[in-house]
């Protein structure tokens, strides 16, 4: 006889009852959605999501000084003049991080002046391609991106990470934490098996934009019951639930990138969530909007960032693919680029191969890479500065 559940698990299951029950957001195969209360009009979201944002953007959340010792100091070049032209991600002038390295860097080179047109990430390989641009700020840049670089100049940009995401501050490319319901008792998973959690069959996968076959896999690699992954008694049998993000999302694509191999060959019971603008005009948030639900669902998992994490739902520890130590999803850890799911963001460039790179550019890059640069990283209190490691394979790339 199958022994009487446990009482915190009892309740868990009563509660995936009440998923049922919520007015749908998520999208399943198997969970069709009820209509939403309001249409999703795509200019009504953007008008909440940078209302959202601006709320941010002047905000210090980090008073954490961390220690930059292994650094390099800003050593400056020859005096250097002329403008920089920068395209893509608002979020440099949407916070204050921009403005912290125009006045820095001016200390030691008076002679350059910025034109920022800081509006999207979505125009910094746009400004490259046609020439408008010196340096596109962005979250890491997509497939179609790299392919519009790649087709008009026939070689790769440059790309020159500048910071370490945040740990949770939503837009500032905050990292990702994996989820379940804290009635499950599991407490750590390797990549590989989120790969075989959120991620199916695949013929192969990508690295940028050259397609590896040797990244295949079979349903065999599939997980899809918990005891798959080790639990035992009431728990063996039991489906494991998968929420995530519209796969439209860059969050979907950076998950798919790190997870799947860059395959975007998704579990078929994807349960998928989209952000919305409330009539009222504040935006519903995916990544909220799913934890709710997680903490309703004793099977669930997601990923989301910490920011978004309920008392009814436990973070995982994390180790890398192919083996390591399993990591826990801190700040330290996140700075430290050890923790596996750690966002980035970068500076690209349009550089042909073997050709010198701009000298007031060039000298910017320094500056930003070196310990100053990164202090203002630090200051700014969102984004988290970058290591040593980090820093010098950076510099090695303006060579």
């Amino acid at each position: 006889m199958t022994p009487p559940a446990s009482l915190p698990l009892r309740c868990a299951l009563l509660a995936v009852a009440l998923v049922a029950a919520r007015p749908a957001l998520a999208q399943s195969d198997d969970t069709p959605a009820a209509a939403p209360a309001a249409v999703r009009d795509s200019l009504n979201v953007q008008k909440a999501r940078n209302e959202h944002v601006a709320g941010r953007g002047k905000k210090v959340y980090y008073h954490r000084k961390f220690d930059l010792s292994d650094l390099p100091p800003y050593t400056p070049g020859p005096a250097v003049t002329g403008k920089i032209r920068m395209w893509g991600m608002n979020y440099l002038k949407d916070g204050l991080l921009a403005d912290f390295w125009e006045q820095d860097f001016h200390r030691y080179q008076p002679g350059v002046t910025f034109e920022y047109h800081l509006t999207t990430a979505y125009t910094a390989v746009s400004g490259l391609v046609t020439g408008v641009a010196d340096l596109g700020p962005s979250r890491k840049i997509t497939f179609g991106e790299t392919e519009e670089f790649e087709r008009t100049f026939n070689y790769h940009p440059t790309e020159i990470m500048f910071a370490t995401g945040s740990y949770n501050v939503p837009g500032w490319n905050n990292a990702f934490g994996i989820f379940v319901n804290r009635a499950n008792p599991i407490t750590r998973l390797t990549v590989d098996q989120l790969d075989g959690i959120f991620g199916s069959v695949r013929d192969g996968g990508w690295v940028g934009t050259e397609w590896h076959p040797e990244f295949a896999r079979g349903a065999d690699r599939n997980l899809r019951t918990w005891g798959q992954l080790g639990l035992t008694g009431e728990w063996a049998d039991k489906p494991i639930h998968v929420y995530g993000l519209n796969l439209r999302y860059h969050q979907a694509t950076t998950i798919s990138d790190w997870l799947l191999k860059s395959s975007d060959k998704w579990n078929e019971n994807l349960r998928t969530y989209a952000n919305y603008a409330r009539p009222d005009g504040t935006l519903a948030i995916a990544a909220e909007l799913l934890m709710e639900d997680l903490a309703r669902d004793p099977y669930g998992i997601a990923y989301s960032g910490i920011q978004n994490q309920k008392p009814e739902t436990k973070s995982l520890l994390v180790a890398p693919r192919g083996g390591g130590p399993y990591v826990a999803m801190t700040m330290t850890n996140i700075q430290q680029r050890t923790y596996p799911l750690a966002d980035a963001v970068y500076f690209y460039l349009n550089r042909a191969p073997g050709a010198p790179l701009d000298p007031k550019v060039r000298e910017f890059l320094r500056y930003v890479l070196s310990r100053e640069g990164q202090e203002q990283v630090e200051r700014d209190g969102k984004y988290l500065p970058l290591t040593g490691e980090v820093v010098r394979a950076m510099l090695a790339r303006l060579e």
